[in-house]
């Protein structure tokens, strides 16, 4: 199972004059891999892909891709579309060095919990890579019973569950105590990651870890070998960091951290995100050692 440990979903940096800062990128990419991630996450909800150009995406999709091949380490690729038909053309242009596709429900769409199942039945049976299923339904207006988790695991093609439910309900519940063994489930929600791996996710992708990564890195190894108290007490304090990242909407306050600790060139953002407020970066940073 090659879904296990931590992935960094990382943020796009931006150069003082707004293009994709390809350096910060690259360094970036390094730095969380010597910090302990297991892996890499490109163009997801925390890059702004929507907001990057088609030249942006494949650039930051490259440099991303050639890290992660020098390292040996997996490349997950955010795939989106508002269509099974334009998630099915994101998914064959995809890079050929990506490990796995990151896919979502269309979001505005809202279809049956069966057109869900259909979508993704559809987007495994032509990707040339293992789809994991990016479950968040605060994002697409669409949540998903624990028997249709169950439905979409045992698709062929499906590696896994990047889970971000926005909390631990019943549908989680049913899913995580019925779910394949061979079906990775990555905990999704920073809030909420170590309820996650106390019931039995294989690892997670948070945006928090651009922060104290080797802190986080422990935290799911300290879960997955059974370590409680441990676990308990660091997951109690990497939660007062997540909680402040996300004070603002992400990416925002993690940009402004990473950019006033040097490790981008700015803390820039795209409309219709706006940067964060000195407050909010001032008790992010009160948060790190």
């Amino acid at each position: 199972m090659i879904f296990t440990g931590l992935h960094i979903p990382l943020i796009t940096p931006f150069t003082s004059s707004g293009t994709l800062a390809e350096d910060a990128l690259e360094g970036l990419a390094h730095t969380v891999l010597d910090d302990g991630a297991s892996g890499i996450v490109a163009l997801g909800t925390t890059a702004e892909a929507a907001s990057l150009t088609e030249h942006e995406r494949g650039r930051a999709l490259e440099i991303c891709a050639a890290v992660c091949a020098e390292r040996s380490v997996p490349l997950t690729a955010g795939v989106e579309g508002a269509s099974t038909a334009a998630t099915l053309a994101a998914l064959t242009a995809l890079d050929e060095r990506a490990t796995a596709a990151m896919v979502g429900v269309p979001a505005f769409v809202r279809p049956s919990e069966d057109g869900v199942v259909a979508h993704f039945e559809t987007l495994a049976a032509a990707s040339r890579v293992p789809l994991v299923i990016y479950h968040v339904p605060y994002r697409t207006g669409r949540p998903l019973s624990g028997r249709t988790l169950l439905r979409l695991a045992a698709i062929p093609g499906v590696a896994g569950f990047k889970h971000a439910a926005g909390g631990v309900d019943e549908a989680t519940i049913t899913f995580m105590a019925g779910r394949p063994e061979h079906t990775a489930v990555l905990a999704g929600d920073d809030l909420y990651v170590s309820p996650m791996l106390a019931l039995g996710a294989s690892g997670a992708v948070l945006a928090s870890a651009h922060l104290e990564t080797a802190r986080f890195a422990r935290l799911v190894e300290l879960w997955r070998t059974g370590r409680i108290d441990e676990a308990r007490t660091l997951g109690h304090e990497l939660a007062g960091l997540s909680g402040a990242l996300f004070a603002e909407p992400n990416p925002v306050v993690i940009k402004a951290v990473l950019a006033a600790r040097g490790a981008i060139p700015t803390p820039a953002v795209r409309l219709p995100l706006l940067s964060a407020s000195p407050e909010a970066t001032t008790a992010a940073l009160r948060r790190i050692p």
